[in-house]
């Protein structure tokens, strides 16, 4: 009897210390908001816990594109130690949407699974399916997700779930945010087995612009005194003197030596895109922060190689918006954590920038809901530049500039067009980082790329050309992947001219004329190509334009490192030719959870218990549950939970394990 109470002892204790895994993800929606959690227990689930400094009502949910029209939110608060927890939706009506109050949900389909407040805190832990398929309900995928929070001071008097009993929260009090939910890689700190070293990163001091207007300030960074390679494997956000508002984004580009960039290292920095300034040889994207990102952590079986004998200098690039709300601000401090290590793993990772090379040529009409550009990389330089065995694409970070809402980057092996390496149908311009993927891409030598851009620009009246200025646009897709090759940095391509002129009516231009000039047809002729531009009827001949720029020719430029062309590609190309398309599977949408990249966490990743997960700044404190039988308020969807039971779960076990080992012994 003793033996078998030993035995089953043991198994709780096992199971419960199992349940104290770590938390995968987190994010600070707000200082007084923090969002955790972990894709799991099985592959079809995500596990949420809110810690919110409030002891009344807390909100949190997603919207398709950051309003509150239509959004799919969870409510819940604790009232005199009862958890209070419901499944709740936007509706479209009349009344501002900002103010509207989110209608219980007919179908309650996210799980509360925990409940507690302390004297400041109230946390809430709760599951649902990546897609619930109720149609009140957003389902959660591969692409970015925007996140709604609020939160109150006050709770509903009694319980009260009727209509109008939720308090009005304050404008600070709510937000959005975007996230990658699915694609993003676990945060873990480097090994014990690795001798990790620290290279900080920071901004200077510099006079913030007004509010509401950006800054990009780039500065040099000279590589540490290191004699030889070493592997980059983590980076993560350094927030800054006064905190993070304002930051926007950084990034981290490798840069060529050059006297130019040299000069630059002794220097505080410059704003980016100064007039008449010369554009630095920097354009690698070695790491990419942005707001809402831990930042990010390299394969254990690949590093991006530090080599001071090939790349000295690395440019900062630094996005800040003045805050409009009073809050302090500023680049002080802000920047990046680097980790590297002189011991080497298995692969160099290496970067490879595929899309349409920033550019005038690459053309964006005005007033249209939808343009797609596409950039390719195509099989004669994949053919010359990579290994036999191909390369190993592990994550990406997709760029666009202000009007961009799709990106996908699509794999062509001779005619057979395989499911695209990344694709994200809700982009945010404002949030781009580095996102990995489930399982890496097998590239073979002879593959295509073709990096496809979806723009809206309804709410332009002018042209939108190719550029590197966010009021310019841009459509380009950075690879990290392993094993590293030399001789492709940059697999870019242009529509060739006679497509652009094509697109525009244009028949040919007149020699040497400066001013461009056109020569025919004779209804155009002597008119600047300037002016064609600006002039051009978008509205009557959009589709022409877009068919000419998707099936016309178009000029590849596959750069080396050193800016080289690869030999044998310079000339033009054509849209390749696919026999077999890809086509999503969509016949079962809420069945097919292939669709989503879980298939780097088989089985789920375990969620972290509150024992190992306290509030940050906060003495926890345990709420007592009283139980109560079904009422009529649950039957509006209210979930009214004693979690007790499960608070003390682990402290319960955990006390038996210790009179087990004080009895064995």
């Amino acid at each position: 009897m003793v033996r078998k109470l030993v035995q089953v002892l043991s198994v709780l204790c096992v199971v419960e210390y199992g349940k104290a895994a770590r938390w995968s993800h987190s994010a600070m929606l707000s200082p007084d908001y923090r969002l955790l959690w972990s894709l799991g227990p099985s592959p079809q689930d995500i596990t949420f816990e809110l810690q919110v400094r409030t002891l009344g009502y807390v909100g949190f949910g997603f919207s398709k594109d950051g309003r509150m029209t239509g959004a799919d939110v969870v409510v819940g608060w604790v009232d005199k130690g009862q958890v209070y927890f419901q499944d709740r939706h936007v509706k479209d009506s009349p009344v501002s949407s900002r103010d509207r109050e989110p209608e219980v949900d007919p179908s309650q389909d996210y799980q509360l699974l925990l409940g507690y407040e302390n004297h400041t805190h109230t946390v809430l832990r709760f599951r649902r399916k990546l897609d619930t398929c109720d149609h009140h309900d957003i389902p959660i995928t591969n692409d970015t997700m925007r996140v709604v929070w609020a939160f109150h001071s006050e709770e509903p008097v009694g319980g009260s779930v009727g209509p109008n009993s939720l308090p009005q929260h304050d404008v600070e009090f709510r937000g959005t945010q975007s996230l990658y939910l699915v694609q993003r890689a676990d945060q873990e700190a480097p090994g014990p087995e690795e001798t990790a070293r620290i290279w900080e990163l920071r901004n200077p001091a510099v006079e913030p612009p007004a509010p509401a207007e950006n800054l990009y300030w780039c500065r040099i960074f000279k590589i540490p005194v290191i004699t030889r390679k070493h592997h980059l494997i983590r980076y993560e956000p350094l927030q800054g003197i006064k905190g993070p508002a304002g930051l926007q984004h950084v990034v981290l580009y490798e840069c060529q030596d050059s006297p130019q960039v040299a000069q630059l290292a002794d220097t505080p920095g410059r704003q980016c895109y100064e007039p008449n300034s010369q554009p630095l040889s920097c354009n690698t994207v070695v790491a990419s922060w942005a707001r809402g990102s831990e930042g990010f952590s390299f394969p254990p079986e690949a590093g991006y190689p530090l080599e001071p004998s090939t790349s000295r200098y690395y440019l900062l690039e630094t996005h800040y918006i003045s805050p409009t709300d009073g809050s302090l601000g500023s680049l002080d401090g802000s920047g990046l954590r680097l980790y590297y290590t002189p011991e080497l793993r298995r692969h160099d990772a290496g970067v490879i920038s595929i899309g349409m090379d920033p550019n005038w040529r690459h053309i964006i009409p005005p007033g249209q809901q939808r343009v797609v550009s596409s950039g390719h990389c195509v099989s004669e330089c994949t053919k010359q530049a990579f290994p036999r065995n191909g390369i190993n694409m592990f994550a990406v970070v997709m760029k666009t500039h202000r009007i961009g809402r799709q990106v996908a980057l699509k794999h062509i092996r001779g005619n057979v067009e395989q499911p695209p390496i990344a694709a994200d149908d809700n982009l945010d311009a404002d949030y781009q980082e580095y996102r990995r993927l489930g399982i890496p891409v097998k590239i073979l030598p002879g593959d295509h790329l073709i990096a496809e851009c979806t723009y809206n620009s309804s709410g332009r009246t002018a042209i939108t050309l190719g550029g590197l200025t966010s009021r310019e646009e841009t459509c380009l897709v950075m690879g990290l992947y392993y094993p590293k090759q030399r001789s492709l940095a940059a697999c870019h391509s242009l529509p060739s001219l006679p497509t652009v002129l094509h697109s525009l009516g244009i028949q040919e231009l007149s020699p040497g004329s400066n001013p461009v000039r056109i020569a025919a047809p004779p209804e155009l002729a002597g008119m600047t190509l300037e002016s064609r531009l600006v002039s051009y009827d978008w509205d009557n001949h959009f589709h022409n334009f877009q068919e000419a720029t998707m099936k016309g020719s178009f000029k590849p430029l596959c750069r080396t490192a050193q800016s080289t062309i690869l030999p044998g590609t310079d000339k033009e190309f054509h849209y390749p030719n696919i026999t077999i398309a890809y086509v999503r599977n969509n016949a079962d949408q809420c069945n097919n959870y292939k669709r989503y990249s879980t298939e780097g966490w088989p089985g789920g990743t375990p969620v972290m218990e509150l024992e190992g997960n306290h509030i940050e700044g906060a003495a926890r404190s345990k709420v007592s549950r009283s139980s109560s039988s079904p009422t009529a308020e649950e039957s509006l969807g209210l979930s009214r939970v004693n979690s007790a039971c499960r608070c003390y779960s682990f402290q319960t076990v955990l006390v038996l394990c210790v009179l087990l080992i004080w009895f064995n012994h």
